[in-house]
């Protein structure tokens, strides 16, 4: 059984630190529709959510901030060799969005330029803050000794033009996952208006990321009269709260419905109707877990991870469910990992559901490789290679980072239309 870890904070006041999260509203249509008042867990609120409540000198501020930066600056290569973790370099860039987060916006301009320069003016100056200096200890030494996500510490994750609480027991939604939405709408939109009326379901949501990004792209293509609907399912508690509160913050509970349970099982009341099914599934083979980076292996849950000995367990469950799931015209896309794993999809669909779908192609990932099957037995389906950020981009993800901060290995995103 997969123990979730459901505090985040295991040292001094940072274990019991706690700010209660509003209730959203909840959903009534459905048996297995989820509130969050009908769970036991309770999403955090991320940092830079909470209110300045807190005060520090300048002098104490500082001090701490010559602690951390002294942290981070110790670790120099050492996680880069022994996993592909982050270096300094990397880290104190995290620091410096740690502060961004922690202290109130209007101080920004005045007391983060301060801090770098080492300016030791009016030191007594009072700074309003999100959480306490000893939390702050508290969860920095986590980020370099324990190997914590940066995306844990600060409860957040930067994902497309979105801002998603993220939480031990919830995966961090990654920058390739978003070709999924690009497809939605580039591909399955464009071509198929229709679509946007439809409901579509997100498996496996984790943190929601899926759903209320393409609850968005449905309300931008739909006519205001007939709008679609997501409905986003999770095994795990936590997820499902986290992904709640996350539609209950961007206003789309009208749109967004999130259920509990595994894949397709909170979804018979639809079975045959649905527009889309999206998701990003376990797809990892079972013995690579323990290679993972530190961040990754040690700290995300890894039944969002492991895929079982090859890695397909769910991708193949995912492909046996679909078609029964799908209405005709319907379309639907997930990722897988890596080229091997590509073709023994292929071949499966090929082989055990000839007929069911169209078109198969496999088009340029995010490196600009390309590379075509010489048959296309099936029109109307197409596989795409991207890349899976495995290194820095595991435990860091905000706007402005550079390719070459990130060693990318091949992913594959499968997108398909019921015949």
């Amino acid at each position: 059984m997969l123990k979730l870890r459901l505090s985040g904070l295991s040292c001094g006041v940072c274990g019991n630190f706690r700010i209660p999260m509003p209730f959203p509203r909840g959903y009534s249509n459905s048996a297995s529709s989820i509130t969050l008042s009908s769970i036991d867990v309770k999403p955090k609120v991320p940092l830079y959510l909470r209110p300045p409540s807190f005060y520090a000198s300048l002098s104490e501020l500082a001090k701490w901030h010559k602690w951390a930066k002294n942290l981070a600056s110790s670790v120099g290569s050492t996680f880069v060799n022994l996993d592909n973790g982050p270096d300094s370099t990397l880290l104190r860039r995290e620091l410096n969005w740690l502060l961004q987060d922690l202290i109130e916006l209007q101080h920004h301009s005045k007391i983060l330029p301060r801090l770098e320069s080492g300016n030791n003016e009016n030191l007594d100056v009072s700074v309003a803050l999100r959480a306490p200096l000893e939390e702050m200890y508290c969860v920095w030494r986590q980020r370099i000794e324990e190997r914590r996500p940066f995306q844990y510490v600060v409860g957040c994750e930067h994902w497309r033009d979105l801002v998603l609480s993220v939480q031990e027991g919830v995966l961090i939604p990654r920058p390739e996952t978003e070709m999924i939405i690009d497809l939605v709408e580039d591909v399955a939109l464009n071509n198929a208006p229709e679509l946007a009326q439809g409901v579509w379901a997100d498996l496996g949501t984790g943190s929601g990321a899926i759903a209320i990004a393409t609850a968005r792209a449905l309300r931008s293509h739909a006519d205001d009269d007939a709008r679609g609907k997501v409905i986003a399912t999770d095994l795990s508690p936590v997820a499902v709260a986290v992904a709640t509160s996350n539609v209950q913050r961007y206003g789309l509970e009208d749109v967004v419905e999130v259920r509990k349970g595994s894949w397709f099982e909170p979804l018979k009341d639809v079975q045959g109707e649905l527009a889309g099914v999206l998701s990003n599934p376990p797809y990892i083979p079972s013995g690579d877990i323990s290679g993972l980076q530190a961040e990754v292996g040690q700290h995300e849950p890894i039944i969002a991870l492991d895929g079982g000995t090859s890695g397909t367990n769910d991708l193949l469950h995912l492909i046996d469910g679909v078609a029964s799931m799908l209405k005709p015209g319907g379309f639907f896309a997930f990722e897988t990992n890596g080229e091997k794993q590509c073709r023994f999809l292929v071949d499966y669909i090929q082989n055990e559901k000839a007929g069911r779908f169209c078109d198969i192609n496999i088009v340029s990932d995010f490196a600009g490789n390309k590379e075509k099957m010489s048959q296309s037995p099936l029109p109307g389906m197409e596989f795409s290679l991207s890349s899976l950020i495995d290194v820095h981009g595991l435990t860091m993800m905000r706007p402005n980072i550079n390719d070459s901060d990130f060693q990318a290995i091949n992913q594959l995103v499968l997108k398909a239309t019921l015949r």
